[in-house]
């Protein structure tokens, strides 16, 4: 699976400043239950305008957990001008690197940033005027062309490893391939296309990768809450499990299997598979 350094695994075993500041002076929120990663981001200012107090609540993976994490840590003590002027490169950095299917992660973190900061100051951002590209993950245009132009993206897999457009239905995969050819020949560069990177598995690699990902990813995510997801069968492309300790009884649980499990799995196995509850 993936390669964590372990500044990722301490930030991740060991979170800093989880939680929400009491009365807030920014929040920024970012992402969705129904897209798998969400993140909210909250900060009070000191009598200097400094940032004085972070904390952040996240539902994601590991990834997601550790650059939020380091991300309440790089802006406690900076102006909203400093702190503004980080990227998710700047995370990345921190971390110690992120593998380059979690790059996401850190977008996500630097997205929450500045929607905090807007909120604080009353603006707008770009992109909640942006029509949305890609529907299953709520990815807007301007969130697209920003990924590509800050982190020099051009080919479609970086910018779905970078933003998640892209990784669901595939349907909105021209659209972002437009995007990347504007932008690439604006910045005088070739347009590039590569052929899908996904291969197909074994029924042996398929069923690892599953055991994995349900143990290193979603598992440690729905433990938090007091659930978990244990595996019962794979048959074909469906994928049988059973929902135990809180989210057996969580009326939001449809949404956590279809939204977040089903999800997560299509995006780190194969993006054929269907999650099926069974009940025990």
């Amino acid at each position: 699976m993936w390669v964590y350094t372990e500044k990722v695994k301490e930030l991740f075993n060991n979170p800093k400043n989880v939680g929400e500041v009491v009365e807030p002076d920014g929040v920024g929120e970012v992402g969705s239950l129904s897209c798998g990663d969400a993140l909210r981001l909250t900060f009070k200012l000191d009598a200097e305008g400094r940032i004085d107090e972070a904390k952040f609540q996240t539902f994601g993976c590991a990834s997601a957990i550790a650059s939020s994490s380091a991300l309440t840590e790089m802006i406690v003590g900076k102006t909203l001008d400093e702190a503004e002027t980080i990227t998710n490169q700047d995370i990345v950095e921190y971390l110690g690197g992120l593998p380059d299917k979690k790059m996401h992660c850190s977008v996500m973190g630097q997205e929450a940033l500045r929607s905090a900061i807007a909120n604080y100051r009353g603006h707008k951002l770009a992109k909640e005027e942006s029509e949305i590209v890609c529907e299953c993950f709520g990815v807007t245009e301007k969130e697209i062309e920003e990924a590509i132009l800050h982190n020099k993206l051009s080919t479609l897999e970086q910018v779905t490893d970078y933003t998640k457009a892209g990784g669901g239905c595939g349907s909105c995969h021209e659209r972002i391939e437009t995007i990347l050819d504007r932008l690439l020949v604006q910045a005088g560069a070739e347009p590039q296309r590569e052929p899908p990177t996904q291969t197909r598995l074994s029924n042996i690699q398929k069923m690892k990768r599953i055991e994995q990902t349900l143990e290193q990813e979603i598992n440690p995510t729905l433990a938090k809450d007091g659930g978990s997801i244990e595996l019962i069968d794979i048959v074909g492309d469906r994928v049988l499990v059973s929902l135990k300790g809180a989210c057996a009884t969580c009326a939001a649980s449809g949404v956590t299997l279809k939204h977040y499990v089903e999800n997560k799995l299509r995006e780190l196995v194969t993006d054929t598979l269907v999650v099926e509850e069974i009940t025990q």
